[in-house]
């Protein structure tokens, strides 16, 4: 079934109903690095006011399509801001475009779904001694089973809510004719630019989208080769009730309140005509006869992330601004500063696997897919491109973080509600951030976790009876939702704020920024580990400290210790003693932690057939192949495990791998690529990928769980950069797991702990040369499996031998702050 009218997939009853379903059932060869500015690009004047003829040559970094979408998930195209998202169909006679002010979302504050007020999943009355007793149990029976826990433990999420699509702006092109040749839909990833181009009637047309940063707005460019031939009705429409829509001077204005929480919302579009007539009626804007037209469109709410109340301004003069600003320039400069803000980022690094894209549309491509030919070679670069720009797109300095959706949604009642899940969704959107050159995407999960930290305080006293620090569980909200709902294989996962504050460490090891560290970073673990500190308890089998009660992520069963809880605990701990460490403060704190970890159960036993166990006892299944590897964290994104460092356990991770299978949901190949990556097997982590590729990816290449699920393609991008270059384990790492279908290539501007870029050719499934840009001056580590002591040359950029020392297949390079190294095996 195709979606080609509006369907906002309201279901009978409360929305969340909707969720327990779904739950239940290339550069030149002269340069060195992507270090130096963005290149020029080509003005949009002439291609805007003059399009040319029709003779489409696909674009290295493009997606592109000989038909209209059809369904919103599967081919819309998406564009976005962080802020705002867009999804256009390029329909010929309707064009439609699904748009998303990420703010929007029902429940919270002011709600009372059930007649029940909103308190962030907190228990509404106490439970003496509940806690206790679940631990008893375990204790005395070492499993229990969720359905029990969950009784115990767990509570309706009253007032919860879930993202809502803004609504649906419509272009009705009527009186054009409908017979059309040419046809070519596509989106530049390098740009940030949509494109639709078609003759009709002896006409070229061509429409451009965009969604702005540094404005704040998505803005639609419609031209035609013909003066004269632009004539279209703007519309908008809206799932929401009691919506008001006007029209007046060009400019719709859509602006309400959700009948859910009383939220506050408020869109414009201004239509801006070149020539022709231009009439506004009731909620309807008529452009007739125009040589082209621009449509500028801004959104917001009264939300603000501000506990305990969520609201800020009321949003229209914030909106009526954007939009007047940007109607006051014209389409070329609003586009120029557009493709300028978003190459600033996209051009920092780039990735060649040998091959152009073929000239057949991006869906037939991904339909021939199988990993053999050459041509995939070019479909896996494009979709490594993808993830990249999708992180862009979604995730700007301002904006909430990129939920399971991005920034993208047209339901009402979405997939587990578009949130945020923190027991592996919401972390692996951020993989890819620090090692593919883009770290200012982060600082939105910063700023989100941080405003946890105050609801998650009175959920940690009520629920956990921990006096210092704070929790969140399993999936949150833009409501400071940090206690637990009733889904009894899902609603218990106290580790969740314990791996985000992997992300702040990660931040400072790949920047160095030491500000960041002493004023974000340090402060939030601390915190965290506070609440460890008070909930760890002690097992009576053996006197080590464990989380009790654990649950390996939806898998089970509840019982103490299970690994994935012990290792996440043990890299939160580990890392604030290191950032402790680094700053030179807080040494009796830090006495204690170590002293804790010492303590601590590591969460690595092998169990009787050479795997690594899940849970503290050797209950593992060889023929079971659940998606979650969640027993695994240590070997990635962790660092515990590693193939040097602790062999027997990484031999023991990919025992367990192997019994996993390769397949599983889009999310699960991806980590799954990253674990073979860390073991060093490329050709494994590339049948992983190549799976993703085959069976999770839709023919507009978002990852399908299935339903569409953003954190897959997030995931894949990560895999295939860590199949490149690894540095966690103190020693830059250059083709550590490549695979042997990569026999060429060339990559520019991953980034490696310790504030490094780096670029490498390689040939024959060889290094053939390395550039190491630095940050600071110090000594780098580097390995790769073509060094030979003393048969390494290393020169600085003007091509004057450069100082090092080896080891087997390691050397020692001495750097200064923005020199760079090249590095020739």
């Amino acid at each position: 079934m195709t979606d080609r009218s509006p369907q906002y997939c309201v279901p009978p009853g409360r929305e969340s109903l909707a969720r327990r379903s779904v739950l239940q059932a290339a550069v030149s060869a002269g340069a060195l690095l992507a270090i130096s500015s963005a290149p020029e690009f080509t003005s949009a004047a002439n291609a805007v006011n003059q399009p040319q003829a029709l003779s489409f040559v696909p674009q290295r970094h493009s997606l592109w399509y000989a038909k209209p979408a059809e369904s919103w998930a599967r081919e819309s195209l998406p564009v976005g801001n962080g802020s705002l998202g867009a999804n256009f169909f390029g329909g010929v006679v309707q064009e439609r475009l699904t748009l998303n002010e990420k703010t929007l979302w029902t429940g919270g504050p002011g709600s009372n779904e059930g007649g029940h007020s909103y308190d962030h999943g907190n228990w509404e009355k106490p439970r003496p001694g509940a806690l206790d007793e679940v631990r008893q149990r375990i204790d005395d029976e070492t499993q229990v089973p969720s359905s029990w826990v969950g009784q115990k433990l767990g509570q309706y999420e009253w007032g919860f809510g879930a993202y809502q699509p803004f609504g649906d702006l419509l272009l009705d092109f009527s009186g054009q004719d409908e017979e059309v040749s040419d046809y070519v839909r596509s989106l530049d990833l390098q740009e940030a630019v949509g494109s639709v181009r078609y003759r009709a009637g002896g006409t070229n047309y061509r429409r451009e989208y965009l969604a702005s940063n540094p404005h704040g707005v998505v803005a639609v460019r419609l031209t035609a080769g013909a003066q004269g031939s632009i004539s279209f009705d703007t519309s908008f429409t809206s799932p929401h009730a009691g919506r008001r829509v006007s029209a007046e001077d060009g400019r719709l204005t859509v602006r309400g309140t959700l009948a859910d929480n009383g939220l506050v919302y408020e869109g414009q579009i201004q239509v801006i005509a070149e020539g022709g007539a231009t009439t506004s009626s009731d909620s309807v804007v008529k452009v007739s006869g125009a040589d082209a037209a621009t449509l500028i469109f801004s959104a917001g709410t009264d939300y603000a992330n501000d506990y305990p109340k969520y609201r800020g301004e009321d949003p229209h003069e914030g909106v009526t601004r954007r939009v007047d600003t940007a109607s006051a320039l014209s389409f070329a400069d609003l586009r120029a500063a557009h493709v300028r803000d978003h190459r600033a980022l996209f051009d920092r690094m780039t990735l060649v696997l040998g091959e152009a894209l073929p000239a057949v549309p991006t869906d037939t491509l991904l339909a021939g897919y199988t990993g053999d030919r050459p041509e995939d070679r070019a479909l896996e670069q494009l979709f490594f491109e993808y993830g990249r720009y999708l992180l862009i797109a979604s995730s700007r300095p301002g904006s909430l973080p990129a939920n399971l959706q991005g920034v993208w949604n047209n339901m009402t009642a979405p997939p587990w509600d578009s949130d945020y899940h923190v027991n592996i969704n919401l972390q692996m959107n951020y993989w890819p951030a620090e090692l593919t050159n883009l770290s200012e995407t982060t600082a939105p999960l910063f700023e989100y976790a941080d405003s946890l930290r105050e609801p998650g305080r009175v959920s940690a006293r009520q629920i956990f009876g921990a006096d210092k620090g704070w929790v969140v569980s399993n999936q949150t909200n833009t409501w400071g939702f940090t206690g637990v709902h009733d889904y009894a294989d899902s609603f218990w996962y106290p580790e969740g704020g314990a791996w985000l504050g992997q992300h702040f460490m990660e931040h400072y090891r790949f920047t160095g920024d030491r500000r960041f560290l002493r004023e974000r970073a340090y402060p939030y673990l601390k915190e965290t580990a506070e609440f460890w500190l008070d909930f760890l308890v002690e097992d009576p089998r053996d006197g080590k400290l464990v989380v009790t009660p654990s649950f390996s992520p939806e898998h089970g069963p509840f019982s103490a210790g299970a690994s994935m809880s012990q290792q996440i605990v043990w890299d939160l701990l580990t890392n604030t003693v290191e950032a402790s460490e680094e700053l030179g403060i807080d040494r009796p704190f830090r006495t204690r932690l170590e002293e804790t970890l010492d303590k601590l159960d590591p969460g690595t036993r092998i169990g009787s057939w050479g795997q690594l166990q899940e849970w503290k006892q050797d209950w593992d299944d060889p023929a079971d192949q659940h998606r979650h590897v969640s027993h695994l964290f240590g070997l990635y994104p962790g660092r515990q495990i590693s193939r040097d460092g602790t062999p027997e356990l990484a031999k023991a991770a990919a025992v367990s791998l192997r019994a996993r299978g390769d397949a599983g949901t889009g999310w699960s190949t991806a980590w799954k690529t990253n674990f073979w990556s860390r073991l060093g097997d490329g050709d494994q982590a590339y049948r992983v990928l190549a799976l993703q590729l085959s069976r999770s990816t839709l023919p507009n290449l978002w990852d399908s769980y299935p339903p569409f699920q953003i954190d897959g393609n997030f995931g894949a991008t990560a895999g295939m950069a860590e199949m490149l270059l690894q540095s966690d384990q103190g020693v830059v790492d250059l083709l550590p797991a490549l695979p042997s279908v990569w026999d060429k290539g060339r990559v520019d501007g991953l980034r490696a702990r310790g504030g490094y870029t780096v670029g490498m050719d390689w040939q024959a499934g060889a290094l053939n040369e390395a550039r190491i840009k630095a940050d600071r001056k110090g000594t780098v580590r580097v390995r790769a499996k073509g060094f030979h002591a003393g048969q390494v040359k290393v020169v600085d950029e003007h091509g004057r031998p450069a100082y090092a020392s080896s080891h087997r297949n390691v050397i020692d390079l001495r750097v200064g702050a923005g020199e760079i190294m090249r590095i020739l095996p």
